[in-house]
């Protein structure tokens, strides 16, 4: 690597080759895990991938609705019942133009989607949530952040973190390293080991002992798409909080916390003296996924602090990409609130909606003027019991369309409408 930044005059004299740190102890999943194959439909994709984008604030705009991006992949995949996922005619034409941002995307939530399914195997609560607006609480991750104190100076972290957790108990985090390509076995190895560098980004405890789960998805343009898993199954990770501390405690305020930024390795290491507090960001960013899933801007910014971006879920948003939280409907027997979109797919007119059951909804909401704020152990506690509900990808008659109902109480759902007509 070192020579190949000679050649292209990427480094100058003086310059040392240091390689990289990887992580260690990485094996294959068990088969006993979820076998050869994970049984997943295209719009759980989709939906867990909306979910992914939500607070990833890369558009131009001040929209909120960044996950309506998932979108766009409407037609990228395809599989009659009982059969692989597959790249149709459609999918192949997208690839040619958007070749990258859709083996990331797509590679992002195929990881998304497997994490969950392999958790939910071992642990009853899982959220996922972006790593570096959960790491941005505490540590400044680029130049480009204005906080006045000394960046991370590393730039390898992985994606998100998944949390396996019980209200009022102690917490495991799992950080994700995902990737995605359009080529062939010897790609999915390189990004693999390249994954291993960005989940050693993040330790939790005693260094080197933090599990990871490590994913290059292959969206081959021929063959069935191929999700590829390792596993650091170390026995660290854990948030250890006290056993009498207030459950409500979760709901406490991060503040401007600074750890320290990696004393003898860089990276963000979370030790014993920031568990709690570390949980308490990971739960926050968690309830800001749901509601900018849901579209309150308002809300998302209380959870968030400035330093983790509060400021772009705030003010003006443009009419392309906005989100408002004014939709509700009741889907499968259940309520939920959010917000929706009308879009064409080979003409005709389609309405997604994406939101959250309303019981869950209702423990966040932030209402300034009713001095309203989130309440975030409610929001564990009825999240939590959410999760005996069932999940995966329903047709409901009366929606007259498909309905994508996650653990977390999150809905994707979509129909076709009337078109307009003529007065």
């Amino acid at each position: 690597m070192f020579q190949k930044r000679q050649e292209e005059g990427k480094t100058k004299p003086g310059d040392t080759y240091a390689p990289l740190r990887r992580k260690p102890g990485l094996r294959p999943l068990p088969g006993e895990e979820l076998g050869l194959s994970a049984r997943l439909t295209f719009w759980d994709v989709l939906h867990y991938l909306a979910r992914g984008l939500a607070l990833s604030q890369r558009g131009a705009s001040h929209g909120l609705a960044e996950h309506w991006g998932s979108l766009k992949y409407c037609q990228a995949l395809s599989a009659d019942a009982e059969t692989h996922l597959k790249v149709p005619k459609e999918g192949k034409r997208i690839a040619m133009y958007y070749r990258v941002p859709q083996s990331v995307e797509l590679g992002q939530a195929f990881a998304l989607a497997i994490s969950e399914e392999i958790l939910t195997h071992r642990y009853t609560g899982i959220s996922i949530v972006r790593a570096d607006t959960a790491l941005s609480a505490g540590w400044t991750l680029t130049s480009r952040d204005k906080a006045k104190t000394k960046t991370v100076g590393y730039q390898y972290r992985p994606q998100f973190f998944a949390e396996v957790w019980k209200p009022g108990d102690s917490s495991r985090v799992f950080p994700i390293a995902c990737k995605g390509n359009h080529s062939d076995r010897r790609k999915v190895y390189e990004q693999l080991a390249s994954s291993a560098v960005y989940a050693d980004g993040v330790h939790i405890g005693a260094w080197d002992e933090t599990p990871a789960l490590l994913f290059s998805t292959e969206i081959s343009l021929s063959d069935p798409l191929t999700v590829h898993v390792l596993q650091a199954d170390g026995p660290g990770g854990w948030l250890h909080i006290p056993d009498d501390a207030p459950a409500a405690d979760i709901g406490l305020p991060v503040g401007d916390e600074n750890p320290a930024v990696g004393i003898f390795e860089p990276g963000c290491p979370v030790g014993p003296r920031y568990y709690e507090w570390f949980q308490r960001a990971l739960a926050r960013v968690g309830a800001a996924g749901l509601t900018a899933f849901a579209g309150d801007g308002e809300s998302t910014a209380a959870l968030l602090t400035a330093r983790q971006g509060s400021d772009f879920f705030q003010g003006f948003a443009h009419a392309a990409a906005g989100s408002i939280h004014d939709a509700r409907y009741t889907l499968l027997g259940e309520e939920f609130e959010g917000t929706d979109h009308v879009f064409r797919l080979n003409g005709e007119r389609v309405q997604a909606f994406s939101g959250v059951a309303k019981d869950i909804l209702d423990a966040l909401l932030t209402r300034e003027s009713e001095e309203r704020s989130a309440d975030i152990a409610a929001y564990r506690q009825r999240v939590h019991a959410w999760r005996t509900k069932p999940n995966g990808t329903f047709w409901d008659d009366k929606w007259d369309g498909v309905v994508s109902i996650s653990r977390d109480g999150t809905v994707l759902a979509m129909r076709q409408i009337a078109p307009f007509q003529n007065e």
